[in-house]
């Protein structure tokens, strides 16, 4: 198939008519047209960054997908984040458990001496600190966080809903 638009060698950028005085103008590059710039460098400012990432339709996902759609989203990827969760924390469980046991083991033989008095008074100090941070404010960071968490949950329910279904299952298994 012959390109019947000479300036682009994508169809789809072509007009349909190339008939005209300005389209054969055009394709001799004498046009003499005003044309607008754009600078792409302010556009992308303007834009936030998942825009750039996934383009104009990266709205919440209730704008874009069905309910079915939406719903095995989210439990897909909370089945996948569930069950690696699962696997994850029962190595690390193990990991932690077995080195208690290996601390305790090398105590009880003899290799480790525990100075009792000294773990007790970092215990004091350590609670003295949790009852000082207990007083005090959340950090703005994390509230602002923790309020854009909140603002993801409400656009996207149902994304989040089979999301967490998915997670329960994905531990269960």
């Amino acid at each position: 198939m012959t390109n019947a638009c000479p300036w682009s060698r994508d169809l789809q950028l072509c007009p349909r008519d190339t008939s005209s005085p300005e389209m054969a103008a055009m394709s001799q590059g004498n046009f003499d047209g005003k044309f607008e710039a754009l600078d792409l460098a302010e556009f992308t400012k303007k834009q936030p960054w998942w825009r750039k990432l996934f383009g104009q339709e990266s709205g919440p996902s209730a704008e874009k997908y069905s309910v079915a759609t939406q719903l095995l989203i989210g439990g897909v990827t909370g089945w996948c984040t569930g069950f690696v969760f699962q696997k994850v924390g029962k190595l690390a469980a193990t990991a932690v458990g077995g080195g208690f046991f290996l601390l305790q083991l090398a105590n009880h033989t003899g290799y480790i001496k525990v100075d009792w008095q000294r773990v007790e008074k970092d215990m004091k100090k350590a609670k003295e600190q949790l009852k000082i941070r207990k007083n005090n404010q959340i950090p703005t960071e994390v509230k602002s966080k923790a309020e854009e968490v909140v603002s993801f949950v409400k656009k996207n329910v149902l994304v989040t809903g089979g999301f967490f279904g998915g997670f329960l299952l994905g531990m269960a298994s």
